[in-house]
């Protein structure tokens, strides 16, 4: 196939819908990790059951069934909300329609959120606001049984079959006891680079302040391990496919080739779900045939097809800053929030967009951080692990964070919604030196119960 033709096509899937008018709409996706107090596995039946109390409360319709007709999705066709259970039906996740005012997202929130907890109350389950889920060990940390998943944990899976120098982690089944915290932003065609650019090198500053997966007794000098839960799966045998931008986007052209150099993994013929070892997008398109795998009858049989341009739906990045076919960019790198906090990465994300020229200069001219010696990636991986490197003025950079929280306050209020309000956690994290990570160790370090931190972080009573 033409290599033009596959780029033209990248760029009509992920590049031409930012060239429409933005709207400042704002996509806010929520997961939550179901917990069982009584310190056993979640019962999915209790799950089902909530599901079905919800949708009947809330007017939703079903929007996806697994393979045993359980709804694992269902959605209220007015205002575009769902409810569903992602990758497992441990992990809670509540995505909201698109709106301009992210107080009426939050309103929407509260209500869902009370009623699930309101249902939880007699099995002595919770929803609770941390990355990891804190029982996860108690848990039957399986996917969700449809095609979809049941393809992406095979896929995981599949790294012990590779022989490449990088390190795979154990934990292929992390997608069911994972939680984040997403947003989604329209964003200008002609800021596309500096937008990239720009909130790629924020990332170290978003580690400081949002920093809350853990896990506990495990790896405890990891305060975030999302990041690499997804680079050293089988997600990150091609690092352009995940986390961040280790290169300058220095124009839509460039944009575009960086689309190009990421990989496909999985597509889908008829009712099969296919996966098969990662290939760049256009090797892949060039190919006659290809081998993968789906599942049948129990077990995984090969099969040969043959790529398609359409398969181009089925390109999937998980990049920390990453473009969608909806003309948005979604922010991707934050875990699930102490449940009261959960509006701070919205806001904090909406905020700064307004202000992205001002917030790329202080990042251009920063000292504190910057002009060492190092990377935005490589100083994300520090800023994720506990303590701060010795090179790095704990005081500065703090001072750093705060011009950063004020540049979106500032924004904010440009907005004119009121929404600075949600900031209030981050101001409190800045004066405290801290973010939930470090207040989890804290609190477990000075004897405290693990059970009441996860109720702790299960509050919603910051903002009304």
């Amino acid at each position: 196939m033409d290599n033009k033709i596959i780029l033209e096509k990248l760029y009509e899937r992920y590049i031409a819908p930012t060239r429409r008018k933005p709207k400042d709409y704002i996509g806010v996706e929520i997961e939550m990790p179901i917990i069982n107090l009584n310190k056993k596995a979640v019962d999915f039946k209790i799950v089902h059951s909530l599901t079905r109390a919800f949708m009947k409360r809330f007017f939703f319709e079903p929007s996806g069934y697994d393979d045993y007709g359980n709804i694992y999705a269902a959605e209220n066709t007015i205002n575009g909300d769902i409810l569903s259970y992602d990758c497992s039906y441990n992990n809670l996740e509540l995505s909201f329609g698109r709106e301009r005012n992210i107080s009426e997202i939050h309103k929407r929130f509260g209500i869902y959120y009370n009623f699930i907890q309101e249902f939880f109350k007699p099995y002595n389950y919770t929803l609770t606001g941390m990355g990891i889920n804190p029982y996860r060990k108690y848990n039957r940390n399986i996917p969700i049984e449809n095609g979809r998943y049941r393809m992406l944990f095979h896929h995981l899976g599949t790294y012990k079959n590779y022989k490449l120098p990088m390190y795979f982690h154990k934990y292929s089944d992390f997608g069911t006891f994972s939680s984040a915290s997403q947003v989604q932003l329209d964003v200008e065609y002609n800021k596309l680079p500096l937008t990239i650019n720009t909130f790629s090198k924020l990332e170290p500053i978003k580690a400081l302040l949002f920093n809350n997966s853990v896990l506990i007794g495990e790896n405890d000098e990891l305060h975030c391990c999302r990041d690499m839960f997804w680079e050293n799966s089988t997600h990150g045998i091609n690092p352009h496919n995940i986390g961040m931008y280790e290169c300058e986007i220095g124009s839509i052209d460039d944009l575009l080739s960086y689309i190009a150099s990421t990989s496909i993994y999985c597509v889908e013929r008829g009712d099969k779900y296919i996966n098969f070892t990662p290939i760049n997008i256009v090797e892949y398109l060039n190919s006659d045939k290809l081998e993968g795998e789906y599942f049948s009858d129990g077990g995984y049989k090969k099969i040969e097809f043959t790529p398609s341009i359409d398969d181009i739906k089925y390109l999937r990045t998980f990049k920390f800053e990453d473009l969608t076919f909806r003309g948005t960019i979604e922010f991707r790198s934050v875990c699930a929030q102490p449940v009261s906090d959960s509006f701070s990465v919205a806001a904090f994300h909406t905020g700064l967009m307004k202000r992205t020229e001002e917030l790329a200069e202080i990042l251009e001219k920063d000292k504190v951080l910057y002009h060492n010696g190092y990377t935005s990636g490589e100083l994300r991986k520090l800023l994720v692990r506990s303590g701060l490197p010795s090179f790095i003025n704990e005081n500065e950079l703090y001072g750093l964070a705060e011009r950063i929280v004020n540049l979106s306050r500032d924004g904010l209020r440009q907005r004119g919604f009121g929404e600075e309000k949600f900031l209030a956690p981050l101001y409190e994290r800045i004066k405290n030196r801290t973010n939930p990570a470090k207040t989890l160790f804290e609190r477990l370090n000075s004897g405290e119960d693990l059970e009441e931190i996860i109720k702790d972080y299960a509050k919603i009573n910051r903002v009304g």
